[in-house]
């Protein structure tokens, strides 16, 4: 088992046979689709919840999402922590605030690098509370469902990325 973990790529097809399992078993367990986003919005309401109190679950928005530390919430330290022993396990591990690929088209400047991944993330973050879900949430979930507005969203995502990639480096990345 460890030479497989210990691969550089694994194959897109294992990969999406475990994503596919792992969906199934979310919603065997838990009834409740894979998804990250809505940790986010968790995390917010668990910290608001320190300054405000109980008063925080009067607010309309989390009678809907409950802001607790539950199974969708430890996805976020799960993928972080994944994708480090990922890493490691595979002899990949670097630490580098600019990517080659940024420094070659934009210049080596951490600050320039970080300032435009945050906005990405606020962009991201806001676009995907927007859309009701974030890619594994509508790319994953949504689509195994086969909604439609998933299936939307989940073509938007490819469009949205293949586009950004043209503008900011000229090719597909």
């Amino acid at each position: 088992m460890n030479g497989f973990l210990a691969l550089p790529l694994w194959s897109p097809y294992i990969t999406g046979i475990c994503i596919g399992l792992l969906s199934i078993l979310a919603f065997v367990l838990s009834d409740r689709p894979i998804g990250c986003s809505t940790a986010f919005v968790k995390t917010q309401g668990l910290i608001e919840r320190c300054f405000r109190g109980e008063k925080v679950g009067n607010k309309e928005y989390y009678q809907k999402v409950t802001p607790r530390v539950d199974w969708q919430f430890m996805i976020i330290p799960g993928i972080i922590i994944g994708a480090f022993l990922s890493s490691f396990l595979s002899g990949s591990f670097a630490i580098g605030i600019v990517p080659p690929l940024w420094a070659d088209r934009f210049g080596d400047t951490p600050a320039l690098r970080i300032l435009v991944a945050l906005a990405g993330g606020i962009l991201l973050g806001v676009g995907s509370r927007w859309a009701g879900g974030c890619t594994s949430g509508h790319g994953i979930s949504g689509t195994l469902q086969l909604s439609v507005g998933s299936i939307l969203s989940a073509l938007c995502f490819f469009i949205g990325g293949i586009a950004t990639a043209m503008i900011l480096f000229g090719r597909i990345a």
